[in-house]
């Protein structure tokens, strides 16, 4: 046989199956190259959030519960849901109109005016470093800050609305809460009132304070401190003197207890606070240790709003509180002098720093 016809005739097969060769090389290229596009493409989960601790805080007492942890998107709409006005009944009152920014996220009044003009019967606490607290409200009530975050929704002296439920018909309604919702609780993005307590939750999480010139000086900064504030400070830890760290104790200033000083006791139906919510002997008029963060911005003090001042503060523990029944133990006549009266006022002014929060500086 001739030699060229089968060399031409391998040559055919040759080529043949080089090309069948080129051919799945290219098509198993498209396939992965369409596939890491096509997952490139996919619609990507929330971002997680890191929060950033300013100088003085303690991040690992940061209190983020498992199954919500902290997103750019949560947040971001936790933000939106706290300075929304139309989770009132009237759509007169957020979450911010008792929780100011301006006011160390706390209400200037004695008792925060709610829908209708009604007011309640205790002073709207800081909502500043939550991240470090569980059990939230003046009595604990609330086991979580998303639980928190619910209650003023629904308190018919707060925002005053019937129901959660009504709540989340009138998000639905909002097609750009839909979308937020979305984003935030992905993939159902269910509004329920369960999800509007983590979104505020998580906004609120991001509101903190610390970088204050008692940071600074415990930093090593000697010029952070006026030579007052460093007196004050003495009188603060000293045991035979303040004593002020047997309660408002660690970098945030609150050992996250109760006790009754004595505030209110001399009403005639005096609020017996943490026992309302335990049914424990001990705990009448007991009420929840505030953090002393941004104290100079949030008055008046006291579960009652009933104190304007700082120095009024201090002359109330410098007498040992107010006498009754269940007074702490750790309540007693101070002894101090006029002088360190002062200087305590000094050190508790020095512990106002730099508050953050998500958002800080856009507009609401």
């Amino acid at each position: 046989m001739d030699r060229s016809i089968i060399s031409f005739g391998e040559r055919i097969v040759a080529i043949a199956t080089c090309t069948v060769l080129a051919l799945t090389l290219f098509a198993c290229s498209y396939r992965k190259e369409a596939g890491e596009k096509a997952k490139s493409e996919a619609p990507k989960g929330p971002a997680p959030y890191k929060l950033v601790f300013p100088l003085g805080l303690v991040a690992e007492s940061a209190v983020i519960p498992k199954d919500n942890p902290l997103t750019v998107e949560k947040i971001r709409l936790g933000r939106r849901l706290y300075f929304e006005k139309g989770l009132s009944v009237d759509g007169s009152f957020s979450c911010a109109s008792c929780h100011i920014p301006e006011n160390g996220f706390a209400d200037p009044e004695q008792f925060s005016t709610g829908v209708g003009g009604k007011k309640g019967n205790r002073q709207a606490p800081t909502v500043i470093n939550r991240v470090f607290s569980a059990v939230q409200f003046w009595d604990g009530r609330a086991a979580s800050l998303e639980e928190q975050a619910l209650g003023p929704i629904m308190n018919p002296v707060e925002m005053g609305m019937p129901s959660m439920g009504v709540v989340a018909d009138k998000l639905k309604g909002d097609p750009t809460y839909v979308m937020a919702f979305q984003e935030a609780f992905p993939p159902d993005g269910a509004i329920t009132p369960e999800n509007v307590g983590k979104a505020i939750a998580s906004f609120e999480r991001t509101i903190l304070s610390g970088n204050s010139p008692y940071d600074r000086f415990m930093a090593g900064d000697t010029t952070a401190l006026s030579e007052a504030a460093q007196r004050g400070m003495k009188v603060f830890k000293d045991e035979k003197k303040g004593n002020c760290e047997t309660c408002h104790a660690s970098f945030n200033f609150t050992d996250e207890n109760y006790s009754n000083i004595g505030v209110g006791m001399t009403a005639k139906v005096p609020d017996m606070g943490r026992y309302k919510v335990t049914k424990l002997e001990g705990h009448q008029g007991a009420f929840k240790t505030p953090t002393l963060r941004e104290i100079a911005s949030t008055a008046p003090y006291m579960h009652d709003g009933s104190q304007e001042t700082l120095e009024e503060v201090v002359g109330f523990y410098n007498k040992g509180g107010h006498p009754n029944k269940w007074l702490s133990p750790k309540i007693k006549p101070l002894h101090l002098t006029k002088q360190e009266e002062q200087d305590l006022v000094e050190f508790l002014k020095s512990l106002s720093g730099e508050v953050t929060w998500y958002g800080k500086g856009q507009p609401d």
